[in-house]
This record gives structure tokens, C-alpha cells and sequence, in this order.
């Protein structure tokens, strides 16, 4: 079993505070490669593509995962991927790239704040894993 797998599937989900908050409260270094007012995207540090990009957001008012969105939260995943492809042209990838929402154990999800995964710089293969 992966690391990953291992982690997404002792993670208990809730809405505790997170690696990602101490990220974005800058407690925690990391390579940003964009910021704005909403979003905080930044190389992972266990990359599985040449590029790896995790893109959060701020604000997560009680959206944990993808699952757990209401009608309230739809501003939020609109807005990290429109910042992923903002984050694709400046990373080189206009010639293809995943965009990843992991939701819930199964999903592979260990962090309970949204975000998304940018992969990249290499081909990609179907089905997923």
C-alpha cells in the first residue's frame, strides 16, 4: 500500500485545521508559484509529475472536499481551476496537463481543505489509477 493511500485512509475527516492553513498562515515554507487574495498555489513537496502543483484556497468555509460543497461554495472550485490555468501557461504546460480533485478516503484525500493537484510535463496515461 502507498504512503498516500496509507494516509488518506487513517485521515479522519473534519474540519480541524489543517498543514494547508499553517501553509497559507506561512508557518510552514513552501515554493509558491502564485498567490493572490483567494488561492495560495505551491510545488508539492512528493511531486508525481515533473510538475506538481497544489493549489488552495484561503478560504475554506467549510469545504473540506469536493463532497462537502453547498451552493454557498461554488465561487471556490470555479476559481482554483480557473487559477490552474492561469498557473499551466506560466509553468510551460499549454500542451496538456491533469487537473486532480481527490474526495474522501477512497479519493485518496489525507488533507481536508480543498484543493487541487496540477500535474504535468509529462504524458499523462488513462485510465487514472
Amino acid at each position: 500500500m502507498s504512503s498516500e493511500k496509507e494516509a488518506a485512509l487513517a485521515t479522519v475527516p473534519n474540519d480541524s485545521p489543517t498543514i494547508f492553513d499553517k501553509i497559507i498562515k506561512k508557518e510552514i515554507p513552501c515554493t509558491v508559484v502564485y498567490e493572490d487574495e483567494k488561492v495560495l498555489p505551491f510545488r508539492d513537496i512528493n511531486p508525481q509529475a515533473p510538475t506538481h502543483i497544489l493549489i488552495i484556497s484561503k478560504v475554506k468555509d467549510g469545504l473540506t472536499g469536493l463532497s462537502k460543497a453547498e451552493e454557498r461554495h461554488v465561487e471556490i472550485p470555479g476559481y482554483l481551476l480557473y487559477v490552474a490555468k492561469v498557473v499551466t501557461k506560466q509553468e510551460g504546460l499549454e500542451d496538456g496537463y491533469r487537473v486532480v480533485i481527490n474526495d474522501g478516503p477512497s479519493g485518496c484525500q489525507s488533507v481536508y481543505h480543498i484543493h487541487v493537484h496540477l500535474l504535468g510535463g509529462r504524458q499523462m496515461n488513462w485510465p487514472p489509477g
